[in-house]
């Protein structure tokens, strides 16, 4: 046992001792090693992030029950095309169920928006009945009338002119509370239509992870030409407490079987199925950040090896056993791994904080990276796994081509 110790110590000092002595190859072989740990920190924390930051938005909606007609699609003129048509009738009557306390049509268009007529932005236009439907305010009051304009559905009551904007909107264009804003369907339109910021909220930005706009639905149907058809994305509702969302949802169904009808459950893993392809890209890119990391960490292990022939062959001649070879180069990655690994963890935070800020002003989603204690425990498992397998297979490589030759350099 002591012998052994000692076996262990002395290639562990031979190890360190290499390792000080090639500065500058082990700092590129820790820095790889971070690199591989921290793009597998950064996609595992996009995995959970998008599945939790859609379900967060599930949530924040607090709706028991989605209806559509289909997909939400860009038309060939750069709309949307909102499916299910007669939007605020399908809501009335979905809120004669005894079960359902309250059901609102959400209708989604392209429009353009800015203080300056001359300076318009694509933005999504939301349309909501109600005064401001589940928005969670963060400046101003909402909509002071609500949807008054749809009167009895014959869109003659007066506009309100009304719209709640989203933080990074309301940034990019230094507006606030009780600003002037133009909106329509093209630059030209909106120079005629103006109205008055009431609002700002980001709810309906990270529900879609775009810009928005929101006011009454109605009025949102009148810039767009779309009152004679009433179209809506989504007709969603509410159950009363004492009632079961699932047999509601069924309730519904049966009685308009020309819809889908799902739980929010249910509607936000429609959503994920339909980006399997992203989440299986994802994957693959881990995947292959895994391999990338193994490969590279193993070529610049065999670099270190060959770079040390003479001094591996100069202890193999006074009697090192190959194994003890192996043990030295393996040693030399497991160092490396753990330097690596610790390297990684430690730049994960900071990065994470820079592509969340990054992802939040661009598509307005936050915190899309979240990285749970699991994911350091995996990346650094990544590390150290790493750079063993690749230190153990270098090693053995090493030791096997060490030669008498080699002596001579």
């Amino acid at each position: 046992m002591i012998r052994t110790l000692r076996k262990i110590d002395a290639v562990a000092r031979l190890s360190a001792a290499q390792l000080r002595y090639e500065t500058g190859r082990t700092v590129m072989v820790v820095a790889a090693i971070a690199l591989a740990v921290l793009t597998v920190t950064l996609l595992g924390g996009l995995g959970l992030g998008v599945l939790e930051t859609g379900q967060d938005r599930f949530d924040t909606a607090d709706q028991d029950v989605w209806i559509t007609a289909g997909t939400v699609e860009l038309t060939d003129t750069g709309g949307v095309e909102n499916p299910i048509a007669d939007s605020h009738r399908l809501a009335a009557d979905v809120e004669t169920h005894e079960d359902v306390e309250s059901a609102s049509p959400i209708a989604f268009h392209a429009v353009y928006l800015g203080p300056d007529p001359d300076e318009l932005e694509l933005v999504t236009g939301v349309g909501i009945p109600g005064e401001h439907g589940e928005l969670t305010l963060e400046s101003g009051d909402g909509f002071s009338e609500g949807d008054v304009h749809y009167g009895e559905g014959e869109y003659d009551g007066p506009m309100t002119r009304e719209v709640i904007i989203d933080p990074q909107t309301a940034d990019r264009f230094d507006l606030d509370v009780g600003d002037s804003i133009y909106v329509g369907t093209s630059q030209n339109a909106a120079a005629d239509q103006e109205f008055t910021v009431v609002g700002i909220s980001s709810s309906y930005s990270q529900f879609l992870g775009t810009s928005t706009v929101t006011m009454p639905l109605s009025e949102l149907q009148e810039l767009t030409g779309t009152t004679d058809a009433d179209r809506a994305a989504f007709i969603t509702a509410t159950v009363a407490d004492d009632a079961e969302s699932d047999a509601v949802t069924d309730d519904i169904e049966a009685s308009y079987p020309e819809y889908d009808v799902r739980t929010s459950a249910e509607q936000f893993e429609s959503m994920f199925e339909d980006r399997v392809l992203l989440f299986a890209s994802g994957g693959a890119l881990v995947v292959l950040s895994v391999v990338t990391g193994i490969v590279l960490t193993g070529n610049l292990l065999l670099l270190v090896a060959s770079r040390q022939r003479q001094e591996l062959a100069s202890l193999w001649a006074i009697g090192l056993s190959r194994g003890l070879l192996t043990g030295l180069i393996s040693g030399q990655g497991l160092v490396l791994g753990l330097c690596g690994g610790v390297v990684g963890l430690l730049a994960t935070p900071p990065a994470a904080v820079a592509v969340n800020a990054l992802a939040a002003s661009l598509v307005g989603f936050e915190n899309m990276i979240r990285t749970p204690p699991v994911i350091y425990v995996v990346g650094f498992g990544i590390a150290v796994g790493i750079s063993t397998i690749a230190a153990i297979v270098a090693g053995w490589r090493a030791s096997r081509y060490t030669r008498f030759e080699h002596l001579a350099g």
